[in-house]
C-alpha cells in the first residue's frame, strides 16, 4: 500500500507534467504558421526512437548488473 506522501508526489509530478504540456501547447499555437516539413517528422520520430532505445538499453544494463551482482564490493580481497 502507498503512503500519503507517495500521492502526493506522484500528484505534484503529475500536475507539472501538465503545466509542462500546457505551456508546451501555448507556444506551439504562438508561432502561428510555423510546420515541420516531412523530413522535419521523419528526424522527430527517429530521435524519439533512438533516444527511447538508449535509454531502455542502460536501464536494463543497471538492473542486469544489480541483480548479477556486478555492483557489489568484493570483500574478499585484502
Amino acid at each position: 500500500m502507498r503512503t500519503k506522501s507517495t500521492w502526493v508526489a506522484i500528484t505534484v509530478a503529475l500536475a507539472c507534467v501538465v503545466a509542462v504540456a500546457a505551456v508546451s501547447a501555448t507556444f506551439w499555437n504562438s508561432l502561428g504558421g510555423a510546420g515541420i516539413s516531412a523530413a522535419g517528422w521523419v528526424a522527430m520520430i527517429l530521435g524519439v526512437i533512438v533516444t527511447l532505445a538508449l535509454g531502455i538499453g542502460l536501464m536494463s544494463l543497471v538492473f542486469l548488473s544489480s541483480r548479477r551482482g556486478y555492483d557489489e564490493i568484493d570483500r574478499d580481497q585484502p
